[in-house]
């Protein structure tokens, strides 16, 4: 499983058919993303449906 799996910014894009990072990365970011460098991404976000649903109660 890779990191951006958990990622709340990483959403399923139905015209793409496939899953994006939906955060904004500026060249050098998309740079190391295509690398693989993505370990200490600045924009994740462990996603947690659980915690999400919580807060909304």
């Amino acid at each position: 499983m890779d990191r951006c799996d958990l990622c709340m910014n990483y959403e399923y894009d139905e015209e793409l058919d496939c899953y994006t990072c939906t955060m904004e990365l500026d060249q050098d970011d998309m740079e190391r993303f295509l690398r693989g460098e993505n370990r200490d991404c600045p924009y994740f976000q462990q996603g947690n449906e659980y915690q999400i649903v919580k807060h909304q109660m």
